[in-house]
């Protein structure tokens, strides 16, 4: 039994690519069926954020569930096997839990040390749970995850700064501009990476903010936050005419801003400049849109390439960080090693118990006449004298659990007594 975690990332994949093996929230319920229904899978757990989608899974066999988890992104890229194979990476067991904590410290995003990423894991590792695909194993790596995420930020700088996708994106904008004060700028989307844009947004400056979102009250209440205004997706062409900058992160699963409805907007525009941030994975806005004069659009491949820029100070954090993953795999690897052993050690007592019970009746039945004192006393002492003998194997078992001694241990001690 492994641990395995088989993924598509920003660092690997191009932006058509990944954004084609996206799982949306509504069809993670599904997919994670998918993935638990698989005869080589036991636990699933599924991550798509706008950096990446990574299956992790408990696999009974190592090579078969390579197979199923594989077919598994084939179906969701409609890719054959040979189109994904040089950007699909595979890790397992120790290295599938250091990955693990690389993506919750921030090491593994576009923004070193983004924050937003801890919530997404957490997030994920909920819907697993609720849907009851995520069992002993991938709990105990998702609990140590999650720690080991907290522990990244709250003991180094990794986070200092402008660490979260929404922040960067705004950043990026401004950058662009020179400055976003006096500007007038149109959100599409409220949900946690708007609302990042929205906070970012507060601190810049902006003349105006509208928000417009398929559900009216969640784009009025992030409007709120700023003092703008809320508008219907069906009114997004008219106020892309008056605006400077369209930052758009929605969860929709196609292009809501197509290259014909902005080209109408450039005619009204006055040869005004627009720019357009789509951070949406997949995205928002058509590829298509930039071949348009006075429109320049950015995507989360310009996210990556700025920020690359931009990370300095936290650079100089990600040596403190790699030290607490190091001891955070080691951890795991201990405790995982220890539930493992569990198990056998349980199983050795439950056989010395068995035969004690055993020879106890036997005894009896051969000296029917034992008064309830001696029949006490007999009892003790054999609950002593197994206790005593497998005090110390136990003992060595428990302490050799996640090295290579304890491996050759479990293995005697399942041979000598058939377990």
């Amino acid at each position: 039994m492994s641990i395995v975690v088989m993924g598509v990332s920003h660092r690997s994949t191009p932006l058509e690519l990944l954004e084609r093996c996206t799982v949306p929230a509504a069809d993670v319920p599904k997919r994670l069926g998918d993935l638990a229904s698989c005869e080589n899978v036991s636990e699933a757990v599924v991550v798509s954020t706008c950096n990446r989608t990574e299956a992790y899974v408990v696999a009974e066999r190592f090579h078969a569930a390579f197979g199923e988890v594989r077919d598994f992104f084939c179906t969701l890229s409609g890719a054959a096997p040979a189109d994904l194979s040089d950007h699909l990476y595979v890790h397992y067991d120790d290295d599938a839990a250091r990955h693990l904590f690389r993506v919750t410290s921030g090491l593994d995003s576009a923004v070193l040390g983004e924050h937003e990423i801890l919530g997404q894991v957490r997030t994920a590792w909920d819907a697993a749970r609720t849907e009851g695909t995520a069992g002993t194993v991938l709990n105990q790596l998702f609990r140590h995850g999650i720690s080991a995420g907290k522990r990244a930020r709250t003991e180094t700088g990794i986070s200092r700064g402008t660490a979260s996708i929404s922040h960067a994106a705004v950043s990026m904008a401004k950058n662009h501009l020179g400055t976003l004060e006096g500007s007038r700028v149109l959100v599409v989307g409220a949900g946690e990476m708007a609302e990042g844009m929205i906070v970012a947004l507060a601190a810049a400056g902006p003349a105006a903010v509208q928000v417009a979102n398929r559900t009216p009250s969640h784009a009025e209440a992030l409007a709120a936050r700023v003092g703008g205004h809320h508008l219907p997706l069906a009114s997004l062409e008219d106020a892309l005419v008056e605006v400077d900058l369209l930052l758009t992160s929605t969860g929709a699963t196609s292009v809501i801003v197509d290259h014909a409805s902005v080209g109408a907007v450039i005619e009204r525009r006055a040869g005004r400049p627009l720019l357009i941030v789509d951070i949406a994975v997949p995205r928002d806005v058509d590829p298509a849109v930039a071949r348009l004069a006075g429109v320049t659009l950015l995507d989360m491949d310009d996210l990556s390439r700025f920020a690359d820029t931009g990370h300095v100070r936290r650079q100089a954090e990600v040596a403190a960080v790699e030290s607490i993953l190091v001891d955070e795999t080691e951890r795991f690897s201990a405790d995982r090693s220890a539930r493992e052993m569990a198990p056998l050690i349980e199983s050795l007592r439950g056989q010395a118990e068995a035969v004690r019970r055993a020879e106890i009746e036997r005894a009896l039945a051969a000296h029917p006449g034992l008064d309830e004192d001696a029949r006490e006393a007999l009892e003790r002492a054999t609950a002593a004298l197994v206790n005593k003998l497998l005090h110390q194997p136990t003992v060595a078992l428990r302490t050799a659990a996640g090295k290579a001694k304890g491996d050759r241990l479990a293995d005697s001690v399942r041979d000598l007594f058939d377990l």
